[in-house]
Order: C-alpha cells, then structure tokens, then sequence
C-alpha cells in the first residue's frame, strides 16, 4: 500500500484532523456493524442447522410411526393366531402348556403341523379300522 504525504497548514489542518477523526470514528462504529453482522451470520448458520435437525428429526419420526403400525399389525396377528391356537388345543394340552409356562421350563419340541381341529381329529380316529 502506498503511503501519500499531504501538508496542509491552517484551516485546511483542522478540515484533514476533523476528517481522519470522523473516519476513525466510522470505523469504530463499523466493527460495531461488523460484529452484528457476525452475528447475524452465526443466527443465520444456527436456524439452518436447527431446520435440518428438525427435517431430520421429522423424517425419524415417520419412520418410527411406520414401524410402530407393522408392529401393532403383526401382534395383532400374533394375538389372532394365539386365541385359534387356544381354541384348537385340547384341555391336556392347555393343562401342560400352564404347568411349562409356571414352572419356567421350555415347551418340547414338537412336529411343524399344526394341531387338526377336535371335530377334525374325531372323524380321523374314527374311520374304518382295518
């Protein structure tokens, strides 16, 4: 930066004092601005991250409300097919079922059919014996 010497003398010393003066007092008064518009900037940067955190959030959200309604699908599936197992299941096989269920001890295995209906086992037994 190149530095330029003014004499001046009088009147027009007073004029140039007044002048750097009022400048020195704009700058100062302008890092006053500069500090607002710094904040200003960090404002501006503080809502766009909270607008996406909240985009963000929101999208969480949904795919939460998603799972929670498959979820409340499948137990109500679960519950459907535990009230027809019920139902199908002999007295004995309910009596034994408690006893596993209080005395904490695993069910046994058992075959992947599932059990016939009593009216179906009924006609099965029954049939011609040979």
């Amino acid at each position: 930066m190149r530095e330029t010497v003014l004499q001046v003398h009088g009147r027009d010393e007073m004029a140039m004092k007044l002048l750097f003066w009022e400048l020195e007092q704009h700058l100062k008064s302008s890092s006053g601005a500069s500090v607002v518009a710094i904040d200003n900037k960090i404002e501006q940067a503080m809502d766009l991250v909270k607008s996406h955190l909240m985009y963000a959030v929101r999208e969480e959200v949904e795919v939460l409300k998603e799972q929670i309604k498959e979820l409340i699908e499948r137990n109500s599936q679960l519950e459907q097919e535990n009230n027809l197992l019920k139902n199908l299941a002999s007295p004995e096989q309910l009596a034994q079922f408690q006893a596993q269920v209080q005395s904490g001890s695993p069910p046994p295995p058992s075959s992947t059919q599932t059990p016939a209906p009593p009216a179906q086992l009924t006609a099965q037994t029954s049939g011609p014996s040979a």
